[in-house]
């Protein structure tokens, strides 16, 4: 049926970005209208669905963020479980070594590793009771912007006019993509396999790194309890055979890396390997008119450091911020309103598009006198407290505590 909304922001996207930039919104009392896509027809669940393999590592920047929205104290917290230290490792048989730690940091933790279904639980359970925001499930077909705003047009005849809309709409944005934003674009040959296992000793709140060289990058994350999370930055030959052989086959090959600190590794879930691939995305602007873009949909980073989603709360903090702050005459949508929200995310995308891109570059070569020269800047680094304090700040998000 053929109906047309009104709201000061419309909000296209349906993932945790989605969900926390309409909530951001609406608390700041903007109305909303959340544009997802129709929701696929759901297999009845059979019981216990485990733990779940897409986890994140939050920083502070997101615990405030969330928090503030009432977010952070909806979650399982018995499913969540903070990092209180960091372990880099480097390759060959000289390998240098990195530790960042939570009492180092001044900070409680470094930060927290939070599942996907359960973020997006509480984000859910929010939106229901949260005013001001309209739910709008549909394909959208066109955007149309004029001086006063901008309009969503959808398959079944119907629109959404506001005086912004957001693209939260992930790496293939929809949004961007109607806006003619040009796109850097470079795979990195490589995929992230995860899978989750029990560990033999207690992992004691660290979460490991591994730069392997030839066979990319492993890092073990902490879950609640003697559990692990694994994200291994697989070139896609090696990830093609780690998904086939599976879990049990996964668990011996990672005995190299993790058996001398965590002992005996035991998958979950054994037919449970899920991999995705790893590519740089720079789109050529975070703005257009009448329009922002948010999370994946403005940039794509190597997750080495675990900060994409970070990046994309970042935005949203930012963006909301922004538009408060405008002067009385300025609309929502107003281009230099926008063109603030741009400029005051620019350095930070930048500075963690340049290091992840950087480090995935370095380490993913295995030329023996890059090695070498890697692995002394490991040991120096962990050498030089002030260095390693600028590091952590920026890993929190800037935030102590």
């Amino acid at each position: 049926m053929r109906r047309d909304l009104h709201s000061d922001i419309c909000i296209v996207g349906d993932g945790a970005i989605a969900k926390t930039t309409a909530l951001a919104f609406a608390q700041a009392g903007q109305s909303v209208t959340m544009l997802t896509p129709p929701a696929a027809p759901k297999a009845p669940a059979a019981g216990d669905p485990g733990w779940d393999v897409r986890v994140f590592a939050l920083n502070h920047t997101a615990h405030k963020l969330l928090s503030s929205l009432k977010v952070w104290g909806a979650l399982d917290a018995a499913r969540v479980a903070p990092v209180d230290a960091m372990l880099v490792n480097g390759d060959g048989e000289h390998a240098g070594a990195l530790g960042f730690d939570a009492y180092g940091a001044h900070t409680g933790t470094l930060a927290w590793i939070v599942e996907d279904r359960n973020l997006n639980q509480a984000l859910d359970a929010a939106l229901r009771f949260a005013q001001n925001v309209t739910m709008v499930a549909g394909h959208a077909t066109a955007l149309l912007r004029d001086d006063d705003g901008a309009t969503v047009q959808l398959a079944d005849g119907s629109a959404i006019r506001a005086a912004l809309v957001v693209g939260a709409d992930g790496a293939q944005s929809w949004v961007r993509g109607q806006c003619d934003i040009g796109l850097d674009y470079r795979s990195y040959g490589q995929r992230g396999v995860v899978s989750n296992f029990h560990c033999e000793k207690p992992h004691l709140g660290a979460a490991h790194q591994w730069f392997t060289g030839a066979d990319g990058i492993v890092a073990l994350l902490p879950l609640p309890g003697n559990m692990v999370s694994l994200v291994w930055s697989a070139p896609d030959a090696l990830a093609d055979t780690l998904c086939r052989e599976g879990a049990d086959a996964l668990a011996a090959r990672l005995a190299v890396y993790a058996r001398d600190k965590l002992g005996t590794l035991t998958p979950l879930r054994p037919e449970l390997v899920r991999d995705f691939p790893l590519r740089l995305m720079r789109p050529h602007a975070m703005v257009a008119p009448r329009v922002a873009l948010v999370g994946d949909a403005a940039h794509v980073v190597h997750p080495l450091a675990g900060h994409g989603m970070n990046l994309g709360f970042a935005d949203v903090a930012q963006l909301v911020a922004t538009i408060n702050a405008r002067e009385p005459q300025r609309a929502i949508g107003d281009e230099r309103v926008l063109a603030r929200y741009a400029r005051a995310r620019k350095e930070n995308v930048l500075l963690m598009q340049f290091t992840t891109d950087g480090l995935a570059r370095l380490f993913g070569t295995d030329v023996e006198p890059l090695r070498v020269v890697r692995n002394l800047g490991l040991n120096l680094l962990d050498k030089l407290p002030v260095l390693k304090r600028r590091l952590i700040s920026h890993a929190l998000g800037n935030q102590q505590g």
